[in-house]
Protein backbone atom coordinates (compact mmCIF):
# COMPACT_ATOMS: atom_id res chain seq x y z
CA UNK A 1 0.00 0.00 0.00
CA UNK A 2 1.54 3.54 -0.85
CA UNK A 3 0.60 6.94 0.44
CA UNK A 4 0.41 9.55 -1.45
CA UNK A 5 0.89 13.04 -0.85
CA UNK A 6 -2.49 15.24 -1.53
CA UNK A 7 -1.44 19.06 -1.45
CA UNK A 8 -5.08 19.80 -0.41
CA UNK A 9 -4.91 17.84 2.62
CA UNK A 10 -3.84 19.72 6.03
CA UNK A 11 -1.69 17.16 7.56
CA UNK A 12 1.93 17.83 8.10
CA UNK A 13 4.46 14.69 7.81
CA UNK A 14 3.45 13.13 11.40
CA UNK A 15 0.07 12.58 9.96
CA UNK A 16 -1.65 15.95 12.34
CA UNK A 17 -3.56 17.93 11.54
CA UNK A 18 -2.66 22.12 11.37
CA UNK A 19 -5.22 22.46 14.22
CA UNK A 20 -3.70 20.02 16.61
CA UNK A 21 -0.38 21.61 16.87
CA UNK A 22 0.89 24.65 18.84
CA UNK A 23 -1.71 22.90 21.97
CA UNK A 24 0.99 22.55 23.99
CA UNK A 25 2.47 25.63 23.61
CA UNK A 26 -0.83 27.17 24.37
CA UNK A 27 -1.37 24.88 27.81
CA UNK A 28 2.49 25.42 28.66
CA UNK A 29 1.66 29.44 28.33
CA UNK A 30 -1.52 29.05 30.23
CA UNK A 31 -0.10 27.28 33.43
CA UNK A 32 2.83 29.84 33.61
CA UNK A 33 0.71 32.61 33.67
CA UNK A 34 -0.70 30.65 36.40
CA UNK A 35 2.23 30.21 38.93
CA UNK A 36 3.11 34.21 37.94
CA UNK A 37 -0.20 35.14 38.88
CA UNK A 38 0.27 33.22 42.01
CA UNK A 39 3.72 34.59 42.75
CA UNK A 40 2.62 38.34 42.81
CA UNK A 41 -0.49 37.30 44.86
CA UNK A 42 2.04 36.10 47.57
CA UNK A 43 4.70 38.57 47.04
CA UNK A 44 1.70 41.02 47.69
CA UNK A 45 0.83 39.23 50.85
CA UNK A 46 4.37 39.24 52.13
CA UNK A 47 5.10 42.78 51.12
CA UNK A 48 1.95 44.00 53.22
CA UNK A 49 2.74 41.57 56.10
CA UNK A 50 6.02 43.40 56.10
CA UNK A 51 4.27 46.39 56.11
CA UNK A 52 2.63 45.40 58.98
CA UNK A 53 5.37 44.43 61.33
CA UNK A 54 7.24 47.63 60.23
CA UNK A 55 4.17 50.12 61.69
CA UNK A 56 4.34 47.85 64.61
CA UNK A 57 8.23 48.20 65.46
CA UNK A 58 7.93 52.18 64.50
CA UNK A 59 4.50 52.46 67.14
CA UNK A 60 6.21 50.04 70.10
CA UNK A 61 9.98 51.96 69.73
CA UNK A 62 8.00 55.73 69.11
CA UNK A 63 5.56 54.93 72.53
CA UNK A 64 8.68 53.72 74.00
CA UNK A 65 10.58 57.23 73.63
CA UNK A 66 8.19 59.14 74.36
CA UNK A 67 7.42 57.38 77.68
CA UNK A 68 10.61 58.68 78.41
CA UNK A 69 9.44 61.77 78.69
CA UNK A 70 6.02 62.40 79.74
CA UNK A 71 6.91 64.90 82.86
CA UNK A 72 8.18 67.11 79.67
CA UNK A 73 4.61 67.69 78.16
CA UNK A 74 2.54 66.07 75.49
CA UNK A 75 4.74 68.15 73.11
CA UNK A 76 8.21 66.83 74.12
CA UNK A 77 7.29 63.57 74.53
CA UNK A 78 5.74 63.17 70.71
CA UNK A 79 7.67 64.58 69.43
CA UNK A 80 10.87 62.27 70.39
CA UNK A 81 8.02 59.41 69.45
CA UNK A 82 7.59 60.85 66.08
CA UNK A 83 11.86 61.11 65.17
CA UNK A 84 11.85 57.67 66.24
CA UNK A 85 8.89 56.25 64.05
CA UNK A 86 9.82 58.28 61.37
CA UNK A 87 13.69 56.81 61.87
CA UNK A 88 11.76 53.22 61.50
CA UNK A 89 9.96 54.20 58.30
CA UNK A 90 6.90 55.24 59.87
CA UNK A 91 4.78 58.41 59.66
CA UNK A 92 2.97 59.47 63.04
CA UNK A 93 -0.64 59.79 62.87
CA UNK A 94 -1.29 60.52 65.56
CA UNK A 95 0.19 60.99 69.44
CA UNK A 96 -1.24 61.84 72.99
CA UNK A 97 -0.77 61.42 76.31
CA UNK A 98 -3.05 59.63 78.95
CA UNK A 99 -2.14 60.56 81.99
CA UNK A 100 1.58 58.80 82.20
CA UNK A 101 1.32 56.77 78.73
CA UNK A 102 2.18 57.46 75.56
CA UNK A 103 -0.17 56.55 72.88
CA UNK A 104 1.35 56.45 69.48
CA UNK A 105 -0.48 55.69 65.87
CA UNK A 106 2.25 54.96 63.45
CA UNK A 107 1.26 54.50 59.53
CA UNK A 108 3.61 52.60 56.98
CA UNK A 109 3.01 52.60 53.05
CA UNK A 110 3.96 49.95 50.90
CA UNK A 111 3.39 49.03 47.31
CA UNK A 112 2.60 45.42 46.57
CA UNK A 113 2.50 46.04 42.79
CA UNK A 114 3.19 48.91 40.55
CA UNK A 115 0.47 51.57 41.19
CA UNK A 116 -1.26 50.22 43.90
CA UNK A 117 0.01 51.92 47.52
CA UNK A 118 -1.68 50.24 50.59
CA UNK A 119 -1.35 51.85 54.24
CA UNK A 120 -0.30 49.49 57.51
CA UNK A 121 -1.82 51.11 60.51
CA UNK A 122 -0.55 50.03 64.33
CA UNK A 123 -1.10 51.83 67.35
CA UNK A 124 1.29 51.21 70.54
CA UNK A 125 0.86 52.42 74.73
CA UNK A 126 4.05 52.79 76.94
CA UNK A 127 4.25 53.86 80.13
CA UNK A 128 5.76 53.57 83.51
CA UNK A 129 4.89 50.26 85.35
CA UNK A 130 2.07 49.96 87.36
CA UNK A 131 2.75 47.64 90.57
Amino acid sequence: MRRTHNPDSACLDDGLPDAQRGGATVLVLAIGLVFLLFGTFVAAIAAAQLADQKAAVAADLGALAGAGHPLDGEVMACALAADIASRNAGRTVDCRLDGLDVLVTVEVAFTPLPGLTWVATSTARAGPVRG
